[in-house]
């Protein structure tokens, strides 16, 4: 007896299941980009996590992880060091995403104009960002904090300057492309308000680049405030900091190792968790 096959448009309208491969991928991609609001949640709960003043001496000095109650050690005036390990973090992580949030405003403004504007305005924009980006970028940000004066404010103000030209390129570049597709072109026949023009068309369409593009700088982002930092353009002692207190402590590196390693090992993890969230929000948005 013969067997009726079903229909190949039923075939079709069966739903089909998400392979395991896929599904391990989503979920490593979900899981990584989760790490960024981890991360954030733990910066903003540090009063509360952090065991003691990361100001006071609490202990005897150079004391070793484990040691006395205190995790992490103590520095050489008897601090704990996972309290300011965990300020430190605190303040680089806050610190990236400022300078992330000020840089797409700036960049993303001026990329939006030039590249809605077009003409003069956009060649005059667009040497402006190429000034800024033919400058060595370590170098204007130790200039400027230099002119300033070091300190947290001027740090950031300084890494932002130096930042926001990329993505005005980017944004730009979006825009420039998409104003040329059919359907901006016929919001212009309309008659449709250049301002509307630029947030409901072109704006929406140049987001999701620029956010992956911030996301995978948060890594970069924190390792260049540590180097400031390190440099002694941070914040003033004896303020939490993590390149700073690496940097201060490097004469102890051979005898107690811990405190100048530890600071530096919490820059290691917020610099990986900012590339590794970069990454999944990237795949993401490839696979949204």
């Amino acid at each position: 007896m013969a067997v009726a096959l079903p229909a190949p448009a039923v075939l079709a309208e069966r739903p089909r299941l998400l392979s395991l491969p896929a599904f391990r991928s989503a979920s490593i991609n979900w899981l990584g980009f989760s790490l960024l609001l981890v991360v954030t949640l733990i910066a903003v709960a540090v009063p509360v996590l952090a065991p003691h003043d990361p100001l006071l001496p609490v202990g005897m000095p150079l004391q070793a992880p484990g040691k006395g109650g205190f995790l992490l050690g103590t520095d050489s005036v008897g601090r704990d060091i996972l309290s300011r390990v965990l300020y430190g973090v605190r303040s680089s992580w806050f610190a990236a995403l400022v300078v992330v949030a000020v840089g797409l405003f700036l960049g993303g403004l001026v990329g939006l104009v030039a590249g809605a504007a077009g003409g003069w305005l956009d060649s005059l924009l667009m040497r402006i960002t190429d000034a800024f980006l033919s400058l060595p970028a370590p170098v204007l940000a130790i200039a400027v904090v230099a002119a300033l004066g070091p300190g947290f404010v001027h740090t950031l103000i300084a890494v932002s300057i130096v930042w926001w030209p990329f993505y005005a390129r980017l944004v730009r570049g979006e825009v420039a492309r998409l104003a040329a597709r059919p359907h901006v072109e016929a919001a212009k026949l309309a008659g449709v308000s250049p301002f509307r023009l630029a947030g409901r068309h072109l704006l929406p369409g140049a987001v999701p680049n620029a956010l992956v593009a911030a996301s995978l700088d948060i890594g970069t982002l924190i390792l260049t405030l540590a180097a400031l930092s390190f440099l002694g353009l941070g914040q003033s002692q004896p303020a939490p900091e993590l390149g700073a207190d690496s940097a201060r402590n490097l004469s102890y590196f051979l005898q107690q190792w811990w405190v100048p390693v530890m600071p530096g090992l919490g820059v290691l993890v917020l610099a990986l968790v900012g590339n590794i969230a970069g990454d999944c929000l990237r795949n993401l948005m490839k696979t949204s």
